[in-house]
């Protein structure tokens, strides 16, 4: 009885695996890059002639690697992309070493934060050393390609160095743009409303690049003359992952730690401040509060981990369809508070409404025992508007907001209720949308509404 229980257990355990629970189009894409990893892995071997010196050098690159996480791993890792510096000697053994060793180092350096730092699921670990080690897989190619082109003996050793150093950061700059183009296409699937400019062309993501590629650069110019200098960047290393703790730390105290937008502190501290300038300056500006609809009804039925994924999808709305400088954050719970700055009644409205309709048709796909079912996610949403002129501050234009989301919850939900304070924050009239008052001029509508939410 019991030898045939055990592949039956054996079944059940692979068809729980995570990976199961991803998008069609997203597991066959991340199984693809597996499969690509591993053939890379196949026809490097059966290129790849071992010697000791590649061994011992190998070696020595892997076990600074290895003593970097070490070193590291009390700082924990991060969520999401993760900026870190510990593969400062992957490039070194992409340039001084054939391709077979560029693939593995990533894959071994990822393998050990998963034992040893934080686990997350498999196949994201997986995926995520297949899609480095085929970056610096092709860098090792792009490099040795390029140098077998270039005469040996063409200029002096100051010519030499520059060529060098140039086909270096080439290769450098190509395994930075086809890791991330790996990334980033997983990603988008996953979520499509995922900024790019955000997560690759940010300031921090830029700044923990730059420094990874320059420190690889150095320590491949330093092991190239003598291997041995390779366990001197390691002090380095640490002190720039410290740094980039520093960082993440200080982020962290500002936004919420499930959907990455400002806390509720930082968030009224910093909209407070927009409301003074704004009645300062007599600048228009609104503030909307909303609301998910049913959110309770939504954990008790998918359970806590579509809610959260719920609201990092509306989340990722706000960061997609918000400017630059309005101001977005996590009030608590299931609301969320907007700042829109420089704008006006009716501008604020079809922002709100936009923001609405975007959310009304997400497809967010509830992971879990009842993965493969699609979560219908809908939004209340109240916005106060502060006209030219007027004179309120930050919580008299909340208590507004909080009213028209009342009013919007219920008249029904999925809809918006607006309030401008033109005349002491009371409503704004109108027949409906794109209506016209007595006056013969188009009207604020005050309320949009779409099917209601039963």
């Amino acid at each position: 009885m019991g030898m045939t229980r055990r592949p039956w257990r054996r079944m059940t355990a692979i068809g729980s695996w995570p990976l199961w629970s991803l998008l069609p189009g997203l597991r066959a894409y991340v199984l693809m890059i597996d499969a690509a990893a591993l053939a890379a892995i196949g026809i490097a071997v059966s290129f790849t002639t071992i010697t000791a010196h590649d061994l011992a050098l190998f070696g020595l690159l892997l076990g600074c690697t290895v003593l970097a996480v070490e070193m590291t791993k009390k700082a924990g890792e991060q969520g999401g992309i993760i900026l870190d510096v510990q593969g400062v000697w992957e490039l070194p053994a992409a340039i001084l070493l054939p391709p077979l060793y560029a693939l593995l180092i990533p894959m071994i350096r990822i393998a050990q934060v998963q034992l040893r730092v934080r686990r997350a699921p498999a196949y994201r670990r997986v995926f995520t050393g297949a899609a480095i080690g085929l970056s610096y897989g092709a860098a090792s190619l792009i490099f040795h390609g390029l140098a077998g082109l270039v005469p040996r003996q063409a200029g002096g050793a100051l010519s030499h160095d520059a060529v060098w150093t140039s086909l270096v950061l080439i290769s450098a700059v190509a395994r930075w743009g086809l890791n991330n183009a790996i990334v980033m296409t997983a990603i988008k699937a996953s979520s499509p409303l995922t900024r790019i400019r955000t997560e690759v062309f940010g300031r921090e993501h830029l700044y923990n690049d730059a420094a990874e590629t320059c420190i690889s650069v150095l320590v491949t110019y330093g092991v190239a003359g003598n291997p041995f200098l390779a366990p001197v960047a390691l002090p380095v290393v640490t002190l720039l992952q410290r740094s980039l703790r520093h960082v993440q730390l200080l982020t962290e105290s500002r936004n919420d730690s499930k959907t990455g937008l400002l806390n509720a502190a930082t968030w009224e501290r910093e909209a407070g401040g927009e409301v003074i300038r704004a009645v300062r300056t007599k600048s228009p500006l609104a503030i909307a509060i909303l609301d998910i609809d049913k959110f309770k009804g939504i954990n008790d039925t998918y359970g806590h981990l579509a809610g959260d994924q719920v609201l990092k999808e509306i989340a990722n709305t706000l960061n997609t369809l918000l400017r630059d400088y309005d101001l977005a954050g996590r009030w608590g719970g299931e609301e969320f508070s907007l700042l829109l700055p420089q704008t006006r009644a009716v501008d604020a409205f079809r922002i709100a409404e936009r923001v609405r309709a975007n959310i009304a048709d997400l497809t967010i796909i509830a992971p879990g025992a009842t993965g493969g079912e699609r979560v219908q996610v809908t939004v209340s949403i109240g916005v106060a508007a502060l006209d030219s002129g007027s004179k309120r501050d930050l919580s008299e234009l909340m208590a507004a907001a909080d009213a028209a989301l009342y009013r919007a919850k219920a008249g029904g939900r999925d809809q918006v209720q607006m309030i401008s304070t033109t005349r002491g924050l009371s409503a704004i009239s109108g027949t409906g949308a794109g209506g016209r008052g007595s006056s013969g001029r188009p009207d604020m509508p005050s309320v949009f509404r779409r099917a209601q939410n039963s």
